[in-house]
């Protein structure tokens, strides 16, 4: 980082860590942006999602990069959206997302503390960016959410 605050990450260099088969890069820490937003780049296949939640206190905005995805917002019909395909989901608000293609790539934009329970429910990479042995567990994730104010809601329809 210069003392600018400004940096630059070099494709694959980023922070790596693992939530069963989705690998989460951290882009953007309140750390180095010095506590404005985070930006998690994932990567995760089919089937993989988030059941119905909210989070009181955190903006969340979704960017797909590859692949497609469903998303669930409020009492609205699902979305799917392929490349190019743009989520916000203002604080409050109940969503979910499911990897409907064989594989995705979406970048998140979100707050500080919403990209910290990111990091508390994942699981560092291994040597080589591989991912861990061991999985995350189901306390680790209630755990992480009481702290981070996320409230699952329920299922994906």
């Amino acid at each position: 980082m210069s003392s600018s605050g400004a940096y630059f990450v070099e494709p694959g260099r980023a922070d790596l860590r693992w939530m069963g088969g989705t690998a989460t890069q951290f882009l953007a820490t309140g750390q180095l942006t010095g506590g404005k937003f985070a930006m998690i780049d994932e990567r995760a296949p089919r089937g993989v999602g988030a059941p119905l939640h909210r989070h009181a206190a955190d903006d969340e905005s979704f960017y797909v990069l590859e692949g497609e995805l469903s998303f669930f917002l409020g009492d609205a019909p699902p979305h799917r959206g392929g490349p190019g395909a743009f989520v916000h989901v203002p604080a409050g608000a109940v969503h979910g997302f499911r990897i409907e293609s064989e594989t995705a790539r979406y970048l998140i934009l979100t707050t500080v503390r919403h990209g910290e329970f990111y990091k508390a429910i994942t699981l560092a990479s291994r040597e080589g960016g591989l991912p861990p042995i061991e999985k995350v567990d189901g306390e680790t994730v209630n755990r992480a959410c009481r702290e981070y104010g996320v409230e699952f809601i329920g299922p994906l329809p």
